[in-house]
């Protein structure tokens, strides 16, 4: 389950309270992505192309 934000709006430290509810899907991820022979630059250059496709999107 992802921890949704403490407020419905703006505060101080909701970009770290989402990263921070992102971080246990993100590290499955990469730890997926390393188990099945990826090696960790490949999955940071990777991530960073989707990244760049969803801000196009």
């Amino acid at each position: 389950m992802i921890i949704p934000p403490k407020q419905p709006h703006e505060y101080a430290d909701r970009e770290i309270d989402c990263q921070e509810a992102m971080e246990p899907g993100f590290q499955a991820i990469v730890d997926c992505m390393l188990e099945a022979g990826w090696a960790r630059g490949e999955i940071k250059r990777s991530l960073r192309r989707l990244i760049a496709a969803d801000n196009l999107a």
